[in-house]
């Protein structure tokens, strides 16, 4: 399925969606409980839909430090939130949890999300530890809870990371379209800095027959240029007030950055 049948637009606008801290995390507001959680989530996913995002990404991105395996209650806060809100949700929608593939897949089977966002293909070397994810078995995992249309969208250059060995990001693209990601994700090395769009144009020469997203550090300021060699963006921080990720989604910031989305696919292409 092709990014325009699953998001209804060509270079698709995925905006993200913070929850704050889960349960037995240490951001967790013990006090305010759930209904923190919906009045946070829920306002942001309001917010960006007014604004006319094209899909939303929830995440539990507060939850640091992260963890590569998550226990039961992080999937099941996420999923009784995200059932909660899901009437007022009027665009295709994805999960990540950080860094749990597993949990990712089970919330979205859960929930009628149409992808997840994780690493996995590669080994790295990370702040979390050593992710090795295996991929053969996810998708096993997939095919057994009943989650085969839920695509997998996959972070090669991955935050607070380093890749092990010495294969560039053209290879790992290659290998990643290879072995049957969906779209591919180019990131910088934290959440809301900036890619490198070397990186980004050598995962699209790499593999032109996979979408190729930019996944952090996205800009109403570089959007134009951006889209100009991605197949769309992901984006979170640059869409909060004051550009601080962990602040609520900023509605002026929301409205100008797909205002600028809306120009940048309206322009004529420009032969390479």
């Amino acid at each position: 399925m092709s990014l325009e049948e699953r998001f209804g637009t060509a270079k698709p606008v995925i905006a993200m969606v913070h929850f704050p801290g889960l349960p037995g995390r240490p951001r967790h507001d013990r006090d305010a409980g759930r209904n923190r959680l919906l009045d946070v989530v829920g306002r942001d996913l309001a917010v960006l839909q007014e604004a006319g995002v094209d899909a939303v990404l929830f995440c539990n991105e507060a939850d640091i430090p992260y963890q590569l395996a998550v226990g039961p209650e992080i999937p099941a806060a996420m999923a009784a939130v995200i059932g909660e809100l899901h009437p007022s949700i009027r665009v295709p929608f994805g999960v990540n949890v950080l860094w749990d593939p597993r949990a990712s897949l089970a919330v979205a089977r859960a929930t009628g999300a149409v992808f997840i966002r994780e690493v996995l293909t590669g080994v790295y070397e990370s702040d979390m530890g050593l992710i090795a994810p295996s991929l053969g078995d996810l998708a096993a995992y997939r095919d057994a809870i009943g989650a085969s249309d839920v695509a997998l969208f996959g972070n090669i250059t991955p935050e607070f990371s380093s890749t092990i060995g010495t294969r560039t990001v053209a290879e790992r693209a290659r290998s990643a379209s290879f072995l049957g990601l969906d779209v591919i994700l180019i990131s910088g090395p934290e959440a809301g800095v900036p890619f490198a769009m070397s990186d980004l144009r050598a995962a699209k020469q790499a593999a032109p027959q996979t979408p190729v997203l930019a996944n952090t550090g996205v800009t109403a300021d570089r959007l134009a240029e951006t889209l100009a060699v991605a197949d769309g963006v992901i984006v979170g921080t640059s869409l909060k007030v004051d550009g601080i990720t962990w602040n609520p989604v900023d509605p002026a910031r929301a409205r100008r950055f797909m205002d600028t989305a809306r120009q940048a696919r309206s322009a004529p292409a420009v032969a390479s």
